[in-house]
């Protein structure tokens, strides 16, 4: 049997193009400053100041070395690509709600330091998919989540403080919860599982369901009543007359042992 769910998956280029796009523009910056000796940091989130504040917009396309864009890269590129083939209608709003709201959080509890790399941006998509797809029951949905947990599930320990130093566990944390709201203020009305049963409609009332009837205030199974006897008519049917069966008799005779008389025999 055919899901209807499994519609509203559809493949674009735009699954590809998105995530190219925005991994191409990381390394861009990232070449411009290689390239001209030009320091950038200073864009990014510093906390509670006014001139920090252009860093939540900025600071996911800065970073301070190779390993540190290489690592987010990758990540990027698959969960990217994920929440964009996933929840076509809600990625564009988790991606760029998600930029804003993680550095937000961060320029507000952040330590006096520049904060700068797209991790807040990662943990906002992991989160949101590993919550969503739970929250809507949809088997894909799980699965990807499932798939989420095994490759980044050891990410959570880095939201704590004191884990390792030089990391903005500040911005880790306002990504991952930025990316449990969205899972739970976006509906995800396609993903809906088909109704099949009547108790399943919302206007469903057990008041007026037969069956529910039969359950008492204790949840007890009550048995319905006798049914009342049915007269019988036809007499046949109560008292059915005997049938005859047909008999076959056979008579066998056979000569006398002691002669041809049948006489000896009296």
């Amino acid at each position: 049997m055919k899901d209807d769910r499994d519609d509203h998956l559809v493949f674009s280029p735009s699954v590809v193009a998105w995530p190219l796009y925005f991994v191409l523009t990381m390394w861009l910056v990232y070449w411009v400053e290689v390239r001209f000796s030009i320091y950038l940091n200073d864009y990014g989130i510093l906390p509670r100041t006014f001139v920090g504040l252009r860093g939540i917009v900025l600071s996911p396309f800065l970073h301070g070395s190779l390993e540190h864009i290489y690592n987010n890269s990758v990540a990027l590129l698959v969960l990217i690509a994920a929440v964009r083939y996933f929840y076509r209608r809600q990625a564009l709003q988790v991606i760029g709600y998600g930029i804003l709201l993680s550095g937000s959080f961060t320029w507000l509890i952040g330590r006096e330091s520049y904060h700068i790399g797209a991790s807040g941006l990662i943990y906002v998509l992991v989160s949101f998919i590993f919550f969503k797809g739970i929250q809507t029951g949809y088997y894909r949905l799980v699965a990807l989540s499932l798939m989420v947990v095994v490759l980044y599930g050891g990410m959570v320990w880095y939201i704590f403080p004191d884990i390792e130093q030089g990391i903005s566990w500040e911005g880790h944390l306002g990504g991952f919860l930025s990316g449990l709201l969205f899972a739970r203020i976006y509906k995800t009305p396609e993903f809906k599982a088909p109704i099949l049963y009547d108790w399943q409609q919302p206007d469903f009332d057990p008041r007026h369901d037969k069956f529910m009837k039969r359950f008492d205030e204790n949840g007890n199974f009550v048995n319905p009543p006798r049914p009342e006897d049915i007269e019988v008519v036809d007499p046949e049917i109560v008292s059915p007359s005997p049938q005859i069966l047909p008999f076959v008799y056979r008579y066998i005779i056979t000569p006398d042992k002691k002669g041809d008389d049948p006489q000896n025999d009296l």
